[in-house]
C-alpha cells in the first residue's frame, strides 16, 4: 500500500483526505507542520508528498526540497490564483500542484499520474495464478486473457488497491455503484462477485482470492 504524507494544517481538509485517501487504497500520514514533515520524511517509507505552501510553523518549500533529496515526488496545495508560489514550488522540483478548493476525483488522478511518472506505482499486479495490469486494464489468467464486464474489472480492482482489508458490502457497493453506467444494489453485487469468482478463481466453490468473511464482507489477502 503506498503512503502518502499530507501535510496540511487546516484539520477539515485533513479529516476528509485522509477518509478519501484510505478509501482509494492508499496510507496517508498527516501531519501539521513543517517541522513534523521533515521528521516523517526521513523516518518514515513515503511514496508521495501532498504538501500545502503555506503553513503554521513554516512553508511547504522547505518541505518540498527536503522531499525531493530522498526522490520522492511532490505535489502542492495552493491558495487560488497565487501563481508566484506555483512557480517557485515547481522551480524546487515539485512534480504537480493543485489549486484550493478541489475536487478528490481531480486530485486522485493528479497523485496516480505522478506516481506512475515517478515509476513509484505498481502496474502488475499478481493474485495467484492471475495478473492484472492495472495501466492496460488487462486480466489473464494462467497466461490466457480474461474478458471480464466493466463493473466485473472495476470490483477488481477496488479488491486489489484494499489488499488485506476487509471490506464490507457497503463498501463495495459505494466504490462500484456507478462503474460502466451499471446499477448496482446488494442483490446484484452478489451476483457480480460470482461471476468475478468464477472466471478468476481455481475452484468458485472454494474461493482462495476473493475470501468471504462471514457476516462482515471479503478480503483479499
Amino acid at each position: 500500500m503506498q503512503r502518502i504524507l499530507l501535510v496540511e494544517d487546516d484539520a477539515a481538509i485533513v479529516r476528509a483526505l485522509e477518509q478519501y485517501l484510505s478509501s482509494e487504497g492508499f496510507s496517508p500520514l498527516a501531519v501539521p507542520g513543517q517541522q513534523k514533515a521533515i521528521e516523517a520524511l526521513r523516518n518514515e517509507e513515503i511514496d508521495l508528498l501532498l504538501v500545502d505552501i503555506s503553513l503554521s510553523d513554516g512553508d511547504g518549500f522547505a518541505v518540498c526540497k527536503d522531499a525531493k533529496e530522498f526522490g520522492i515526488p511532490v505535489i502542492f496545495l495552493t491558495a487560488s490564483g497565487d501563481e508566484n508560489s506555483v512557480v517557485q514550488g515547481l522551480d524546487l522540483g515539485a512534480d504537480d500542484y493543485i489549486s484550493k478548493p478541489f475536487r478528490p476525483r481531480e486530485l486522485l488522478s493528479r497523485i496516480r499520474s505522478v506516481l506512475r511518472r515517478s515509476g513509484k506505482t505498481q502496474s502488475m499486479v499478481t493474485l495467484g495464478s492471475v495478473t492484472i495490469d492495472l495501466d492496460k486494464g488487462i486480466v489473464r489468467k494462467n497466461g490466457q486473457e480474461l474478458s471480464l464486464s466493466a463493473l466485473e474489472y472495476r470490483l477488481l480492482t477496488v479488491f486489489v488497491n484494499n489488499r488485506g482489508k476487509l471490506l464490507s458490502r457497503n463498501a463495495l457497493l459505494e466504490e462500484i455503484w456507478d462503474a460502466g453506467g451499471d446499477f448496482v444494489n446488494d442483490n446484484t453485487l452478489t451476483v457480480y462477485i460470482k461471476r468475478l469468482r468464477e472466471k478468476i478463481e481455481d475452484d468458485p466453490q472454494k474461493p482462495e482470492i476473493i475470501k468471504t468473511v462471514r457476516g462482515l464482507g471479503y478480503r483479499v489477502d
